[in-house]
C-alpha cells in the first residue's frame, strides 16, 4: 500500500497552489506564480520521499487560469523541462500522483457551456500529468456530477459524453462515489458503460449507500481497475466530532482507520487521506501500516 495526502503540506511553509485575481492577470505574473508553485511542489515531493509517503494529489491550481481564455502564455512549453524533471523524480521514487478538479467540473451538466468549460479543465489536468511523463496509473479523479432531477438520465448523459472527451483525459479518468447523490453502485454503472475505474471513498460510502458493507463496496470498486490502471485508489476520512455530517476529521483516528484496512482485506490499494492535518496523519497511518506489515 502507498499512503498519501492531498495538495498541501503544512510542515514546509510553502504552497503549490498560489494564485491571484483574474483582474490582476498578466503574463509576467502567471510565469512567476507557476515557477513558485513548481518550486514548492518539488519541496513537497522531496519531503514525501524522505518520509516514505508515496501517494500525492497535486493541486488543480498549479497553473492558475490554465483553462481560461485569458491564459495565452505557452506555459506547457516554457516549463516543459521543469515538469519533466519532477516527473522523472516521481518515477524514480515509485510515487503515485493524482489530481482532482473542483466541484464545478461537471461532465453530465445539461448546460453545454458548463460541459465545454469542464472539458477544458479536464484537458488541463491531463496535460499536467502528461508533461510529468507519468503513465495512466496517474489518475484524474472526478465525481459523477449532478442529478438534475433524473439520476438515470444524468448517468446516461455522463456516459454519452465520455467519448467526446480527449483521449488524454479518457485514459486517466476515474469516478468517485460522493456523499449525497451518487453511490458506489451508481459509479459501477458508469464504469460498466465507459470502462473507467471507480475510486472507493469510504467516508462517502458511510454517508450515502444503498446497503452493503464497506468491504463489499470496496471489493466491487477494486474490480474495475485493470493492471495498467495501477492498484485501486481509495479515499479515506472520518467524521469530525460535533460537526455536521460530512465534515472531515482534523486528524486520523487509527482505530477507525484500522476498520478500512480490515475492509480491504487482501486487496492492495493506495490510500489517500482526506484529513485536515495532511502529512501529519499520513505519517501516523504509514507507521501504523508498517508495523502491520502492510507497506
Amino acid at each position: 500500500m502507498r499512503i498519501g495526502y492531498p495538495c498541501l503540506n503544512r510542515s514546509l511553509g510553502c504552497t503549490s497552489s498560489r494564485t491571484f485575481r483574474l483582474a490582476s492577470y498578466s503574463p509576467e505574473r502567471l510565469r512567476a506564480t507557476v515557477a513558485a508553485n513548481l518550486d514548492c511542489l518539488e519541496r513537497i515531493l522531496e519531503f514525501n520521499r524522505a518520509f516514505g509517503l508515496l501517494f500525492f494529489r497535486i493541486t488543480s491550481d498549479l497553473v492558475p487560469f490554465a483553462s481560461h481564455p485569458v491564459c495565452t502564455v505557452p506555459w506547457a512549453d516554457e516549463f516543459a523541462a521543469r515538469f519533466a524533471a519532477l516527473g522523472a523524480f516521481i518515477e524514480r521514487q515509485g510515487m503515485r500522483i493524482s489530481m482532482h478538479p473542483d466541484q464545478f467540473t461537471l461532465i453530465n451538466s445539461p448546460d453545454e457551456g458548463i460541459f465545454r468549460r469542464s472539458t477544458a479543465e479536464l484537458d488541463y489536468h491531463a496535460r499536467v500529468l502528461d508533461l510529468l511523463g507519468l503513465d495512466q496509473t496517474a489518475r484524474i479523479q472526478i465525481h459523477a456530477g449532478g442529478v438534475y432531477g433524473d439520476k438515470p438520465a444524468a448517468i446516461d448523459r455522463f456516459c454519452r459524453r465520455f467519448p467526446d472527451l480527449g483521449q488524454a483525459v479518457r485514459r486517466r479518468l476515474a469516478v468517485e462515489n460522493d456523499d449525497r447523490l451518487f453511490t458506489v453502485g451508481d459509479c459501477l454503472e458508469i464504469s460498466r458503460r465507459t470502462g473507467i475505474p471507480v475510486i472507493f471513498d469510504s467516508f462517502h460510502h458511510r454517508l450515502n449507500h444503498r446497503g452493503g458493507s464497506a468491504a463489499e463496496a470496496l471489493a466491487m470498486a477494486a474490480a474495475t481497475w485493470r493492471k495498467e490502471d495501477g492498484p485501486p485508489m481509495v479515499d479515506y476520512s472520518s467524521q469530525k466530532k460535533g460537526e455536521r455530517p460530512g465534515r472531515h476529521a482534523e486528524s486520523i483516528d487509527l482505530r477507525h482507520f484500522a476498520g478500512l484496512i480490515a475492509a480491504a482485506g487482501g486487496i492492495d490499494v493506495d490510500i489517500m487521506l482526506e484529513i485536515k492535518d495532511k502529512e501529519k496523519s499520513a505519517l501516523r497511518a504509514r507507521s501504523f501500516l508498517a508495523k502491520a506489515g502492510k507497506l
